[in-house]
């Protein structure tokens, strides 16, 4: 590929990356509620699927130092989402899962934004979606590889 034609690509990627991210995240915000934050519902999200972890844990998945975990955790754990429970065998350790009214506002959460992404999806042909969701899952192997590297 020439370079004049490696540039277009890039800012052509550079422009649909920061757009799609920016519409979309603004489109889900919209479905949260208004005391929650995109990080927060991620969490929230997270813990209600594997059911219990760590704040390291939540540190290492999504990709923050441990301490900005820290700060979330405690305005979630005072807005009574979530509940600390210590290791019985090392009360060092402290395991997060979700109160009924976590798992509560993260159900009437998760609908809103299903019922907005899948009206969205209603606007692609089933092939399109299959190969655009290839694409994206191939596009995270390169990121993710790029990041090891």
């Amino acid at each position: 590929m020439l370079p004049i034609e490696i540039k277009h690509l890039v800012d052509q990627y550079i422009e649909l990356s920061f757009s799609v991210n920016k519409n979309g995240e603004s489109l889900v915000r919209d479905q949260m509620n208004d005391d929650m934050t995109s990080d927060q519902h991620y969490t929230l999200r997270y813990i209600y699927q594997i059911k219990s972890c760590t704040p390291s844990d939540l540190a290492k998945k999504f990709q923050v130092k441990k301490s900005a975990i820290t700060a979330m955790v405690n305005r979630m754990w005072k807005k009574g989402w979530i509940q600390r429970t210590r290791d019985e065998k090392d009360r060092r350790v402290v395991y997060l899962t979700l109160t009924e009214e976590g798992k509560a506002l993260y159900m009437k959460t998760e609908e809103r934004i299903h019922q907005l992404v899948g009206s969205m999806l209603n606007n692609f042909e089933q092939e399109e979606l299959k190969q655009f969701l290839c694409t994206y899952q191939k596009l995270q192997r390169v990121l993710e590889n790029y990041k090891q590297t």
